[in-house]
């Protein structure tokens, strides 16, 4: 399946009003279908993996082609170059969040990009830094603790940041790096606190949600082995 032919697929199931929605759920995309992720992927099913299929519809600029190319690459076959201008093209939260859940995060550039770019300025290059650090939770599930811990720096540095997609993503990783095992609840839940004592209001943002979940009763440890 060609490119020409899939974008014409992806025109033949558009819905404007799902477009609209994302956009007022503050999707940035200029140029949006509105096809439903569930739809996506029974696409990529009937592609399966094609690397090059995958560069040309990125570089297409529509919005669920982006998420498509995502799941139908071959992780084995990403290169650092094409991490940086894939995050550097992101004009969204959710094409963000579905390339590093599909792909990113199965590169082997995966934790190096991570602590990388959570140094970053531009918005979705950082809140893809912490995606991945939260997808990492559940891909990775043989990863020892430290390769995990070693994200906290970057999780207090960067918790100040007010912005809301990015602020949420610091959150959402320390969330789930805490809900990991029980030695890195502890871990977390004490650099929660840490950051609760910063003067930002982002900061503090970030530490109350993350002990609201990480110390309620129904916290979901997810037990993956703690490895030294």
């Amino acid at each position: 399946m060609g490119c020409d032919k899939v974008i014409k697929k992806l025109e033949a199931i558009s819905d404007p009003i799902i477009a609209d929605f994302k956009h007022k759920r503050g999707s940035k995309a200029q140029n949006s279908y509105g096809v439903k992720v569930k739809d996506l992927r029974i696409i990529a099913g009937d592609i399966g993996v094609n690397h090059r299929l995958a560069l040309e519809l990125f570089n297409t600029g529509i919005h669920e082609a982006r998420k498509l190319a995502s799941m139908i690459d071959d992780p084995q076959k990403v290169t650092r170059a094409q991490m940086e201008d894939w995050a550097a093209a992101f004009d969204s939260w959710d094409v963000c969040d579905c390339c590093c859940s599909s792909l990113f995060v199965k590169t082997q550039f995966a934790y190096a990009r991570a602590l990388e770019w959570s140094r970053r300025d531009e918005e979705y290059v950082k809140r893809a830094a912490f995606a991945l650090m939260a997808h990492l939770v559940f891909y990775d599930k043989v990863a020892v603790d430290k390769k995990f811990e070693q994200f906290f720096p970057a999780i207090k540095r960067e918790a100040v940041d007010d912005r809301n997609f990015v602020k949420k993503a610091v959150n959402w990783s320390l969330r789930q790096i805490g809900k990991r095992n029980k030695n890195l609840n502890k871990k977390a839940i004490k650099l929660a606190g840490e950051i609760q004592k910063i003067e930002s209001k982002s900061a503090q943002w970030v530490a109350a949600h993350a002990l609201r979940e990480l110390t309620g009763p129904k916290v979901n440890i997810l037990g993956y082995p703690r490895r030294p």
